[in-house]
C-alpha cells in the first residue's frame, strides 16, 4: 500500500458485546496490491472511494468500482486485488458481536448479498477518519466509537436502500414502502404510534401512505394498526396471565377501557369475556383429551391376561 491510515482497538476495553467496532481504516493501493487467501475472525466491509479490484470469495469472482463495496464474513477464505490499471483506494471497518447478523440484514447485507453499492462516499470517509481520532481506550472514545460505528451503518442503510430504490419500478417501489411500513408496525406497535409516525417513517404523506395500503392490502393503515395491535391483545389474554389492563399498554393503548371497547368492536366479546371462554375451552378440550386416552388403553383384569382360544 501506499499510503493507508488504520486504528485497531484493544479487546480488553470493549464495552458492548452485541455489536462493536474492532477496527478501521483506509489506504491507497499499489497496483495489484492483494491481501489474502486469508480467513478473518470477524466482519469486515470494505468500500472503495476510487479504482477498480476484485473480491474473491467462495469459487466466485466480484469486479467492483468506485461507489461499490464487499462484505468478508468471519471464517470464510477470501482474496482481494487491486486492479493494475487503476488500483482502488478503499475504506474498511472491521467489527464483531452478537448482534452482527442482525444489523447486516438490516441493511441488506448477508451470506446472500455480500457486495453492494452506495452513494455516500464522502459521508462514510469522515465517519471512518473520525474513528481514527479516538485511538485511546478511555470512556469517551469507547462511546464515541461505538455511536460511529451505529452512524455508518445508518449511512450505508440509507445509500444502499436509495440506490436499491432507484432501479425499481413503480409497483415494486410501492410495495417497498409498505414493507417497510408494516417492519415498522411490527417493531413499535407497542409504543402507541400513530399512522402519521407510520408516514414520518418512510417519509411519505398520510393520503399516499392510506392509497399504498389499500391498494397493495386492500385496508386502510388505520385499520391495520388497530387489527395488528388487537391481534397481539389476543394472543397475550390466551398465553398469559397478565391483566387487562398490562396488555392493553402492552399493545400501545394508554386507556384500558378504549382498550376494551376497540376489542369488543373488533371480535364482539369484551377481552374479560374471551379469555373466560378460552380457558373454559382450553379445559374442554384437555379433558377430553385425557378421556379418549383413558378409552383406548387396554384393560387387564385382576385374575392377569387369558390365553386366546388355541394358543
Amino acid at each position: 500500500m501506499e499510503e493507508s491510515y488504520v486504528l485497531h482497538l484493544q479487546e480488553q476495553y470493549q464495552k458492548f458485546s452485541d455489536f462493536y467496532l474492532c477496527y478501521c481504516g483506509h489506504a491507497r493501493c499499489e497496483p495489484l496490491h492483494s491481501y489474502g487467501p486469508a480467513v478473518r475472525p470477524n466482519y469486515l466491509l470494505h468500500y472503495i472511494l476510487d479504482g477498480r479490484g476484485v473480491y474473491h470469495v467462495e469459487g466466485r469472482d466480484y469486479h467492483l468500482g468506485k461507489g461499490e463495496g464487499f462484505l468478508i464474513e468471519p471464517n470464510k477464505q477470501t482474496f482481494y486485488q487491486a486492479s493494475a490499471e487503476a488500483p482502488w483506494t478503499y475504506l474498511w471497518i472491521g467489527f464483531d458481536g452478537a448482534k452482527c447478523e442482525t444489523c447486516l440484514r438490516a441493511v441488506g447485507l448477508g451470506s446472500g448479498q455480500l457486495t453492494f453499492r452506495c452513494r455516500d462516499d464522502e459521508t462514510l470517509l469522515e465517519l471512518v477518519e473520525a474513528m481514527l481520532t479516538h485511538s485511546h481506550p478511555d470512556n469517551v472514545s469507547v462511546f464515541t466509537l461505538q455511536a460511529l460505528l451505529c452512524q455508518f451503518f445508518a449511512c450505508l442503510a440509507q445509500g444502499i436502500s436509495r440506490n436499491a430504490e432507484a432501479g425499481m419500478s413503480k409497483a415494486e417501489r410501492e410495495n417497498l414502502y409498505v414493507h417497510q411500513a408494516l417492519e415498522y408496525i411490527r417493531n413499535n406497535y407497542a409504543n402507541g404510534i400513530t399512522v402519521g409516525d407510520v408516514a414520518h417513517y418512510i417519509a411519505l404523506n398520510r393520503s399516499y401512505l392510506f392509497t399504498l395500503f389499500q391498494r397493495v392490502l386492500d385496508i386502510s393503515p388505520r385499520d391495520y394498526l388497530a387489527s395488528f395491535r388487537l391481534t397481539r391483545a389476543k394472543e397475550q389474554l390466551t398465553l398469559t396471565d397478565a391483566s387487562i389492563s398490562n396488555i392493553a399498554m402492552s399493545c400501545g393503548y394508554q386507556d384500558p377501557q378504549v382498550f376494551s371497547k376497540a376489542f369488543k368492536q373488533q371480535f364482539g366479546i369484551t377481552p374479560a369475556k374471551y379469555r373466560q371462554q378460552d380457558r373454559a375451552k382450553a379445559k374442554r378440550d384437555l379433558e377430553h383429551h385425557l378421556s379418549a386416552a383413558d378409552g383406548g388403553t387396554p384393560q387387564i383384569s385382576s385374575g392377569g391376561a387369558q390365553p386366546a382360544a388355541g394358543s
